[in-house]
């Protein structure tokens, strides 16, 4: 096995000056990349800079119109994802390919399934016994020979079958895996399971393209990385050696004072109170109260109720019992979500392209929605008041953009989540109920929309937001309050919180962890 810590490990992928031109779109302009076998190599940038398309050539999905690629000493050209597969690139996508009717077996086996015995030029049946096998030995590999081969994997929850993704990988020989946003559906547990299964096939002398988000994550299981900006290679170094603001500035191109705004906040007045809020299901028991001028996060494992929470402040989901007050003014628990927007309440989904944003429609139809009548003429709207009013907002909220009709599906995630806070400012919401707001963005967006978050609250507005990134909450928030098993427990100031505490709180809740009480 190739040594990755060594100063020059032979490379066993390269790929050098790779050129993709789609119609006028230069996509790729001379795309560099090395990665040693036994090694994680991050492949790092905003989206839109090209990582996927690079990706696309190397699976065989895209033919580059110029370049070199070399896999194992050889030249690589694949003909397509067939025959790259076969050629030992496997790749794990952000959505899983996989079939949810057929059992764990027949998925892991799918393009390499084996015959029992072929007669007379017919097709002859799948060798079942050589699948069961093959799967066992792949899932124990990857420390899970427990998990039943003959499951239907449409009835696994979403860790195991990115396992069964993984183990698919595994059974073709892989030598080079590609995992693109491999933790983006998972849970904090679930995906340091998955960090050790990627450092299990390190220490198989697997070659990893890792593609993340999540620079915490990146550190923890990367050797090296390479910064890709506007279809360029920027920049290669080792992880160890290259700080995060460092790393952030070559992947948006600009210095970088921190990650996170700097410098308190001086709450106000009372703007949101809830008070013993429960769900159907979840919430079972939830109050808290947030203040103009600071941002509230509330932490918690993945089915904890936070989301549901704030469904129920929105109007989306029903409420039980509890009570709502904005500016000091009850909301009756029948009160729809309609209503609370016009008392001045503001939600973005944690689903931007389910919920957040209606993809097909244009940037200025999504962003003016909750206000239509603010764009028209006696009744019948205007698009020259559309078109201003849209560029105003994608203005002030540097949207890169092509302008307020182009489609909001043409927009990259950060900049689509941009947009739909634009609408919530538009709609002149001054309470805003924000679940995962920078879910599924690259960090230079993040970092836009941690600027933009810290922006609103100076101006007065008052902001409840959701994250499963402690790092994020503790980094943005000026208090925190921790969800356990459908319950809020009390907030407290950011001085008084670590990582640990309040993954404690999360796990164990706040009687169990010794927190103490609410700020």
């Amino acid at each position: 096995m190739t040594d990755p810590t060594s100063s020059n490990p032979e490379p066993l992928l390269v790929m050098h000056g790779v050129r993709k031109r789609f119609g006028g779109v230069q996509a790729l302009r001379g795309v560099s990349l090395e990665v040693a076998a036994g090694e994680v190599h991050a492949l790092v940038g905003e989206n839109g800079a090209g990582k996927s398309t690079l990706m696309k050539v190397l699976s065989g999905v895209e033919a580059p119109d110029a370049g070199e690629m070399i896999l194992s000493g050889r030249r690589w050209r694949p003909a397509g994802p067939v025959d790259a597969r076969r050629g030992g690139i496997a790749m794990i996508h952000q959505e899983l390919a996989l079939a949810p009717h057929l059992s764990v077996a027949e998925n892991i086996a799918l393009g390499v399934e084996v015959p029992r015995v072929r007669r007379l030029g017919r097709l002859a049946p799948l060798d079942r016994r050589a699948m069961l096998a093959t799967a066992g030995d792949v899932l124990g590999r990857l420390g899970h020979g427990d998990l039943d081969p003959t499951r239907r994997t449409g009835d696994l929850p979403a860790a195991v079958r990115q396992l069964v993704e993984i183990g698919r990988a595994l059974a073709t020989d892989a030598s080079v895996v590609v995992m693109d946003e491999p933790t983006s559906s998972l849970g904090r547990r679930d995906a340091d399971r998955l960090l050790e299964i990627v450092g299990r096939l390190r220490d198989e002398g697997i070659a990893i393209v890792y593609i993340s988000h999540f620079l915490e994550e990146i550190r923890r299981v990367a050797d090296r990385f390479t910064v890709i900006r506007d279809g360029s290679t920027v920049t290669t170094g080792r992880m160890a050696e290259t700080p995060d603001e460092r790393l952030v500035e070559h992947m948006i191109g600009r210095p970088l004072d921190a990650v996170f705004p700097s410098g308190g906040r001086d709450a106000g007045e009372v703007r949101l109170e809830a008070r013993s809020i429960a769900g159907h299901a979840l919430p079972v028991e939830a109050s808290m109260e947030v203040r103009s001028g600071e941002i509230l996060g509330i932490a918690g494992l993945v089915g904890a109720g936070r989301t549901e929470f704030l469904r129920c402040l929105a109007g989306l989901d029903p409420t039980l019992r509890g009570d709502v007050s904005i500016h000091d003014r009850g909301i009756r628990r029948s009160t729809s979500i309609r209503g609370r927007m016009k008392a001045g309440l503001g939600f973005l989904s944690e689903d931007r392209k389910g919920e957040g944003l209606a993809l097909t429609m244009s940037v200025g139809e999504n962003l003016l929605l909750p206000r239509l009548g603010s764009v028209s003429n006696g009744g019948v709207l205007s698009p020259q008041r559309m078109d201003s009013t849209a560029g105003r907002w994608l203005a002030r909220l540097a949207v890169r953009a092509g302008g307020p009709r182009i489609p909001a599906e043409t927009l990259s995630g950060g900049n689509q989540q941009k947009v739909a806070i634009a609408r919530l400012l538009h709609q002149d919401a001054d309470v805003l109920l924000l679940d995962e707001p920078t879910r599924g963005i690259d960090i230079g967006s993040k970092v836009q929309v941690y600027a933009l978050l810290d922006e609103l609250a100076r101006a007065g507005r008052a902001i409840v937001m959701t994250s499963g990134h402690l790092p994020e909450l503790l980094g943005v928030c000026d208090r925190i309050a921790v969800m356990h098993r459908g319950v809020l427990g009390p907030s407290r100031r950011i001085d008084d919180c670590t990582e640990s505490s309040l993954m404690r709180e999360a796990v164990l809740g706040p009687a169990e962890s010794g927190e103490g009480e609410a700020a």
